[in-house]
């Protein structure tokens, strides 16, 4: 089975202290530090889980720039055959739909089983796995947290829906899984494992190459801000009983009961 990966390198909340820019439309971006999207790192390992069972290979692409090779050679040091640097003057300050629209046209030009994104990356919304599908017109899961592969014409997948509850379904391929947190445990990568695929080459394509023509900007961020802190918490002492009359009349205080 040939899986892609989408991977995307993005500001690593853990080394960066995070603000908003002057216009108030971004976060200040300089000297941030960047790693590879959580959720993607998720869904490189589960690539390599399936190809480990039932055989493939395991490619992963990402669209940016050349200081992006270093989440693809990290992928790559994980377990990843192949990593693919997509490049172009005109893909900066792509949204979700144009970055649809390019990793489709990628797409387009090979041939996939399975193709694998992170739920979501650091815009938060979500979007690019549902519309690469719809553009490659091939089915589409989201939350995935469950992967068992029956041939090599059909999967069953495990979703994670609202109230904790877990949705069991197949799905024919190829078709685009967007990978949850907590389907499995990334392993660890070695420095050993980084050195290996240090010189390895990474094929950088254009847009030219993979045959883009450019969608524009569908969306345009206009925003962001920090919403004003509220009330804290309040917390509440003495037995189960006592709290339980104190919820009641603090209920009945702000209108939730009568």
């Amino acid at each position: 089975m040939d899986i892609l990966v989408c991977v995307k390198r993005v500001p690593d909340p853990a080394g960066n202290e995070i603000q908003l820019n002057r216009a108030g439309n971004d976060i200040e971006r300089d000297d941030l530090v960047y790693a590879v999207n959580e959720w993607d790192n998720y869904a490189v390992e589960e690539a390599i889980q399936i190809v480990d069972k039932a055989g493939g290979s395991v490619t992963v692409v990402s669209v940016g720039t050349d200081e992006d090779e270093e989440i693809l050679r990290r992928e790559m040091a994980m377990g990843a055959e192949k990593g693919v640097l997509l490049s172009d003057d005109a893909f900066n300050d792509a949204d979700g739909y144009k970055t649809a629209s390019i990793l489709s046209a990628y797409v387009g030009k090979n041939k996939f089983d399975l193709i694998l994104t992170g739920a979501q990356a650091d815009a938060g919304a979500g979007q690019v796995g549902g519309m690469m599908a719809a553009m490659l017109d091939i089915p589409y899961a989201s939350l995935v947290n469950k992967i068992e592969v029956e041939s090599d014409k059909m999967l069953t997948i495990g979703r994670e829906i609202e109230g904790g509850s877990q949705e069991i379904s197949r799905i024919e391929l190829p078709c685009v899984l967007s990978i949850q947190t907590g389907i499995n445990e990334p392993r660890y990568v070695s420095i050993r494992g980084i050195r290996k695929v240090a010189s390895l080459e990474i094929p950088v394509l254009d847009a030219a190459g993979i045959g883009f023509n450019d969608t524009g900007v569908k969306m345009q961020r206009m925003e962001y801000f920090q919403p004003e802190l509220g009330a804290g918490a309040e917390m509440l002492d003495g037995s189960d009983e006592e709290m339980a009359d104190k919820v009641v009349e603090l209920l009945k205080a702000k209108g939730g009961l009568k």
